[in-house]
């Protein structure tokens, strides 16, 4: 069977399972979640040891990737965990946005109804397969994923558990279906398939994205590069500006809500400090020539390192004339994703909280909070560093589309 059939096949299924899906009531799909949940848990060796399968062949991804893609029982609770939170989550299907009498006395709603089916393409985490099932069961859509090569077992081993639980309770399992192959063709089918595939979201690197959204023929919820920066004013507390860069470097270096550029306002009285503090938390840094001044075991930043979401414990340091410095230096090199200013005045906060064009922009919060659980939404499914549709971290909310109902008394137009 050739690439594009597999897919017209599974999209197919997936448009079947999704119309089952958009009537059912709220408390059939949390049933099903909190299913999904529990069998999660009770097939938990299962899943670690396919996962430990995928680590064992992984021995080229780099250390933030091979940490993404691993699992242990305390992620693997936390992925069952999160499960059962989207099942708590209000529906989103049916709310009604807004409610209007028209001129002509028909009475008017917009009302939140599903997408359709969402196809995900994704790499390296494992724990993107359930949090996408969660969510696209629970606001009414199928789901198509195509996880990457490297997470294979981990992603058929969670599949497997995640519509073990819809079946035993009656939900589609179709609803949730895995792209069987790790063939490229299948990607670039599930691309071709409009009129198929209603949603495509790409969660991976630059090159994946890239890809995506060249050949895509089908509409796509972009997440580009997290080029994320912390902005340490000159009115910053130093131990808070220390304590909120290193977490949002080092916390996870591998996460997409890592921070890969720090910018210090050149009256910040303690910037040799808080550069000595970085190197100290095992940071590798590459600056302009004042931090290098200020440090002699920072290396020299190249153009390239201001446009460059490192992934690992590195970061880019820049020494900025001020707030108009660091909104210039954001405006030129960040990606729209997640920036964040560390500062006491609150003038100059309120400045850059609404001058920074980013999905999420935070004031004195490390950057490692752009997380869709952080954020009150159970899980996401990518953030979205657009500017149409959705924004952010992406949930039940954002999977959703609506409708115009009106309901009239026989009205015809004159």
């Amino acid at each position: 069977m050739s690439a594009a059939a597999i897919i017209a096949d599974l999209a197919a299924r997936a448009r079947a399972a999704s119309q089952t899906l958009a009537r059912l009531p709220t408390a059939a799909k949390a049933e099903g979640l909190r299913a999904a949940a529990g069998a999660v848990r009770a097939r938990a060796d299962a899943i670690l040891a396919a996962n430990a399968e995928d680590m064992a062949g992984a021995t080229a991804l780099s250390p933030a990737l091979r940490d993404r893609l691993r699992l242990d029982p305390a992620r693997l609770e936390g992925i069952a965990a999160g499960i059962e939170a989207v099942a708590g989550l209000n529906d989103p299907v049916g709310a009604v946005i807004d409610r209007r009498t028209a001129p002509s006395g028909i009475v008017l709603e917009r009302a939140r109804v599903p997408i359709g089916v969402i196809g995900l393409i994704y790499e390296s985490r494992p724990n993107v397969t359930a949090d996408a099932a969660a969510l696209c069961v629970m606001s009414g859509n199928a789901a198509i994923l195509r996880g990457g090569s490297e997470a294979l077992s981990s992603n058929a081993a969670l599949h497997a558990a995640f519509v073990a639980g819809l079946a035993a309770t009656g939900l589609p399992v179709e609803a949730v279906q895995l792209v069987p192959s790790s063939d490229r063709a299948l990607v670039g089918a599930m691309l071709a398939a409009a009129g198929q595939i209603d949603l495509i979201v790409p969660r991976g690197g630059k090159g994946l994205v890239a890809r995506v959204q060249t050949e895509a023929r089908v509409p796509v919820l972009a997440h580009l590069d997290g080029i994320n920066h912390v902005f340490v004013h000159a009115s910053a507390e130093p131990e808070m500006a220390e304590r909120i860069a290193i977490n949002a470097k080092l916390r996870r270096p591998g996460v997409c809500g890592a921070m890969e550029t720090l910018l210090i306002d050149q009256a910040y009285p303690a910037a040799a400090g808080l550069v000595a503090a970085l190197r100290a938390a095992g940071c590798e840094l590459r600056g302009d020539a004042a931090i290098q001044a200020m440090n002699s075991a920072v290396a020299p930043a190249t153009p390239a390192d201001w446009d460059t979401e490192y992934l690992e414990p590195i970061a880019s340091v820049a020494l900025v004339d001020g707030l108009e410095g660091a909104l210039a230096h954001i405006a030129r090199h960040g990606s729209g994703h997640t920036e964040a200013i560390v500062t006491a005045d609150t003038g100059a906060a309120e400045r850059f909280l609404a001058e920074v064009d980013a999905a999420i922009v935070l004031w004195n919060a490390s950057t490692q909070f752009a997380d869709g659980g952080e954020f009150g939404l159970g899980a996401e499914i990518g953030i979205a560093t657009g500017r149409l549709h959705a924004r952010g971290p992406v949930a039940l909310e954002g999977l959703t589309t609506y409708k115009w109902v009106g309901r009239g008394t026989g009205q015809v137009r004159p």
